[in-house]
């Protein structure tokens, strides 16, 4: 599951606008999946579009054919796909995708693109540290001691060192991807992890109203589509992609079950905020709570992209800062170095 293909968000994107486009303007969903199979996509996706072609041929409905191709398209798409083409909402769900998707992308534009100028100067600052420790050890006398000068004290020399110190940097970046794809796909081991994320200081707020928007987006479209609340519930939850809500998933849908009110299902987990419940409450009062999730929707989206532009502040603040740690280690080691050279030659 972990090394299976799945689709892009900028392609699920125009997917979905192209099928809502198609299925508005009232071309038959059969040739609407035939049209995408012969469009401009990439390999991986036109091998899942020839599957679900043949399966809707067939005589499939369109999320039975969806749900075959395993984990290639993300959950949510799936289940509301199901959700709209049981309630004739198909082409509504697929232009509200398109649109979610979308945003989506822009975010991660946004900070990517914040985040690219620190990362060169971490990439510069290693490089720089890769080459002083193979000048260093190639065409640099050796200390008094007869040993080769070890600028960052950790035995790194040479092109020995050289390659050492390249395969430690590309573990440690092989880790932190493995890390971040393994909490995208939501992996039981990435628990931990993301609970302890959304209690670190300047980080917590962006990733929790990230989460929140996700969350009230996703229960308002399941809600406006027709879906049972106590199918919708388990799936907003996971759109949050965050062990902090997604833990309380059996809770909620109990006491929903047995009778509770959405808000104080919500309420007892002490996961969401105040201000949060507030707005849930008066549109569950109202007998309002879509057109309420709505304007939540709209509020956090808002939101959430100035937690994205605080994010990359943080991920800005923490490159810099190890830039700085491995700037100032090289200075200290150097220094280190030539004065005990000095006072061992003061002292014959």
């Amino acid at each position: 599951m972990f090394f299976s293909s799945r689709i892009g968000l900028r392609e699920l994107a125009q997917l979905c606008r192209r099928l809502s486009t198609g299925l508005e303007a009232g071309v038959d969903v059969r040739r609407v999946w035939t049209r995408e199979r012969g469009g401009y996509v990439s390999p991986s996706l036109r091998r899942h579009l020839d599957e679900i072609v043949e399966a809707v041929n067939r005589g499939e409905s369109v999320s039975d054919a969806l749900a075959e191709t395993g984990s290639y398209f993300p959950r949510l798409f799936l289940e509301l796909t199901e959700v709209g083409e049981r309630t004739g909402k198909l082409a509504e769900v697929l232009r509200r995708l398109a649109d979610h998707y979308d945003h989506q992308v822009r975010l991660r534009q946004a900070f990517l693109s914040a985040i690219a100028w620190p990362m060169l100067q971490l990439a510069a600052a290693l490089t720089v540290v890769g080459l002083v420790i193979y000048i260093t050890g190639v065409f640099l006398p050796p200390m008094p001691d007869g040993k080769p000068l070890d600028i960052l004290g950790l035995g790194l020399v040479g092109g020995q060192g050289l390659m050492i110190y390249l395969m430690v940097i590309g573990a440690v970046a092989a880790g932190i991807a493995v890390v971040v794809q393994a909490i995208r796909r939501g992996l039981v081991w990435t628990r931990p992890i993301q609970l302890a994320l959304i209690r670190v200081p300047g980080l917590g707020k962006p990733i929790e109203t990230l989460a929140l928007a996700q969350f009230s987006w996703t229960m308002y479209v399941t809600l406006e589509s027709g879906m049972d609340l106590l199918r919708a519930l388990p799936l907003c939850l996971r759109s949050t992609g965050n062990a902090n809500y997604t833990d309380h998933t059996a809770e909620i849908v109990q006491e929903i079950r047995a009778g509770g009110e959405i808000t104080h299902a919500l309420a007892d987990t002490k996961a969401f905020p105040h201000i949060f419940l507030d707005s849930v409450r008066v549109g569950e009062e109202s007998g309002r709570l879509p057109e309420t999730l709505a304007l939540l929707s709209e509020q956090y989206q808002d939101q959430a992209k100035r937690a994205m532009a605080a994010l990359t502040v943080v991920g800005g603040f923490l490159v810099w800062a190890l830039v700085a740690g491995l700037i100032i280690l090289v200075i200290f080691r150097v220094a280190s170095i030539y004065l005990g050279t000095i006072n061992d030659a003061l002292n014959m």
